[in-house]
C-alpha cells in the first residue's frame, strides 16, 4: 500500500522509519519531510499546512493511508477533509484537535467533565491577567491560547518574571491574546499517549521529556530537548492515569459528540500524594517522545494504523509488543534555539557514522543537498539509543551525540536525569 506521512520533524522521521519496516507498505511519501527522511521515503515539497495541496496530492496519487504528524494541519481540518474524499486518515477532526489548539477550551472542557487539572482562570487582556494573578501564589503558570510549538508557557517564580511574561504576551500585536493563568503543580511529569478511535484505546509505553533549554530544567520552554521511555512511574500510577484521565476523557468526548480518531497525548503531573493532574492534552504524538517510544516498539505499527485509518476502529483486544529496554533521545539543536538561530550550517556526514541496530539518528530540522546535510530548523537531530537500563541508554546516546555535533550545535547534558 501507499502511505503518506504529513510533517517534517523528528516525530515524522520516527514514524516513517517505523512504517518502512512493515511488509504491508510498498511506498512512503513524506509531505514535506526532511533530509533524513529522504533515505526512507519520497519527500514532496508540499507544506503540511497547505491543506488543499496535501489533499490534491493524495487524491491524484491514490494514497491508501495518511498519517498526520503535526498539530497545526489537524487544527485546520486536514484529517476531516481527507476523510471527506474517502482517503483513510489517522488524526482527529478539528473539533477533537481543539484539545490542543485551544488551552482555554481544553481547561473549560476538563472542568466541565471533572477531569483532574490545575486550578485556573481564563483572561483576555493584560489587566485581567494582573487581577487574576492575585488569586494564585508564586510560582504561577501562564499559558497562551493557541498553538505555540511548546513555547507558549511561562512559569513565573516572582513578580518580576510575571511582569516580563505579561510584557512578552501582551505586546501591541497580541493585545487581545487569550491566556490561561493557573496554579503551579509540583511533582513528577510524565507523558502518556494512547491510540484511540474515540471509544476504545491502546496505550503506548510511558515516556518523559525535558522541555527547558538548559541543564537542570532552567531557561525558557522549548518543543522538547530530549526524552526517555519508560518514565519513572509504576504500574499502579499508570492504571490511575487510565482510570482518572483517559477513560473519563473518552467518555466526555462521546457525551459532547466529539468524534476522535488518532492519538491522544496527556501531559501529566504526578503529585507527591500519588494523585495525577493533567497539565495539557495534545492531539498527536509527542516530539521527541515518539523517537524513544517507537525505538521500543516491536510490533508492526501498521497493525494499528491501517484499521484506525480505514475503518476508524482499533483492532479488538490488540496489544502492542514492546522491548523491555530503555530508550533515550537527545535533541541536538542549533545555537540560539528556541529564539533566533541561523540556518545553513553543514552537519557531519551522519550516514557514515557507525552505530548498531539499537541506535538511530532521527532528523528534524535538516535539509539534504549537494550530497550533504544542513541545518534547516531549531531542533536538528534526535539521537536515540536503547540500553538495558537508563544509565546504559544515556551513555550510548551521548556517545553517539559526540559524533554528530557541528560548530554551532547545542544539546543538554542531563537528559534522563531527574532531580
Amino acid at each position: 500500500m501507499k502511505v503518506v506521512v504529513v510533517g517534517s520533524g523528528g516525530r515524522e522521521h520516527a514514524l516513517v522509519w517505523k512504517i518502512s519496516q512493515s511488509p504491508k507498505v510498498k511506498k512512503i511519501y513524506a509531505l514535506p519531510g526532511n533530509g533524513g527522511i529522504k533515505n526512507l521515503a519520497e519527500c514532496i515539497d508540499i507544506n503540511s499546512d497547505d491543506i488543499s495541496g496535501v489533499v490534491d496530492f493524495c487524491r491524484k496519487n491514490k494514497i491508501d493511508l495518511v498519517v498526520v504528524g503535526p498539530e497545526s494541519p489537524l487544527s485546520k481540518g486536514l484529517a476531516s477533509t481527507l476523510r471527506g474524499y474517502n482517503i483513510p486518515t489517522v488524526g482527529p477532526d478539528s473539533d477533537g484537535a481543539k484539545l490542543e489548539s485551544s488551552k482555554v477550551w481544553a481547561k473549560d472542557f476538563m472542568l466541565k467533565h471533572s477531569i483532574p487539572t490545575a486550578r485556573y482562570k481564563n483572561v483576555t487582556n493584560r489587566q485581567e491577567l494582573i487581577e487574576a494573578s492575585r488569586g494564585f501564589k508564586f510560582p504561577v503558570v501562564i499559558k497562551m491560547d493557541g498553538l505555540c510549538a511548546g513555547k507558549g508557557v511561562f512559569i513565573c517564580n516572582d513578580a518580576i518574571e510575571f511582569n516580563n511574561a505579561a510584557n512578552a504576551i501582551y505586546s501591541t500585536v497580541n493585545s487581545g491574546q487569550d491566556v490561561v493563568v493557573e496554579e503551579f503543580l509540583a511533582g513528577e511529569e510524565a507523558s502518556y499517549m494512547v491510540f484511540t478511535d474515540g471509544e476504545t484505546y491502546i496505550p503506548l509505553v510511558t515516556s518523559r521529556d525535558h522541555k527547558k533549554i538548559y541543564d537542570g530544567e532552567k531557561g525558557p520552554n522549548t518543543g522538547g530537548m530530549g526524552a526517555v521511555s519508560p518514565a519513572p512511574i509504576d504500574a499502579k500510577t499508570e492504571k490511575l492515569i487510565e482510570n482518572t484521565v483517559i477513560k473519563p476523557l473518552l467518555k466526555a468526548m462521546k457525551e459532547d459528540k466529539i468524534k476522535y480518531n488518532g492519538v491522544i497525548y496527556a501531559g501529566l503531573m504526578i503529585l507527591p500524594n500519588g494523585n495525577v493532574k493533567v497539565l495539557e492534552f495534545n492531539a498527536r504524538l509527542g516530539d521527541p517522545e515518539t523517537q524513544s517510544i517507537l525505538m521500543r516498539m516491536e510490533s508492526d505499527i501498521m497493525d494499528i494504523l491501517i484499521p484506525l485509518g480505514k475503518d476508524q476502529k482499533l483492532p479488538p483486544k490488540y496489544k502492542i509488543k514492546w522491548t523491555d529496554k530503555t530508550a533515550c533521545c537527545v535533541v541536538v539543536a542549533e545555537k540560539g534555539y528556541p529564539h533566533d538561530y541561523k540556518k545553513g550550517a553543514r552537519l557531519p556526514d551522519v550516514e557514515k557514522i557507525k552505530h548498531d541496530k539499537n541506535e538511530y539518528i532521527f532528523h528534524a530540522g535538516t535539509s539534504k543537498k549537494d550530497g550533504g546535510y544542513f541545518v534547516n530548523g531549531g531542533r536538528v537531530l534526535g539521537v536515540t539509543a536503547l540500553g538495558n537500563d537508563l544509565d546504559e541508554a544515556r551513555k550510548k546516546a551521548y556517545k553517539l551525540v559526540e559524533k554528530t555535533t557541528w560548530d554551532t550545535a547545542y544539546y543538554r547534558k542531563d537528559i534522563g536525569v531527574w532531580r
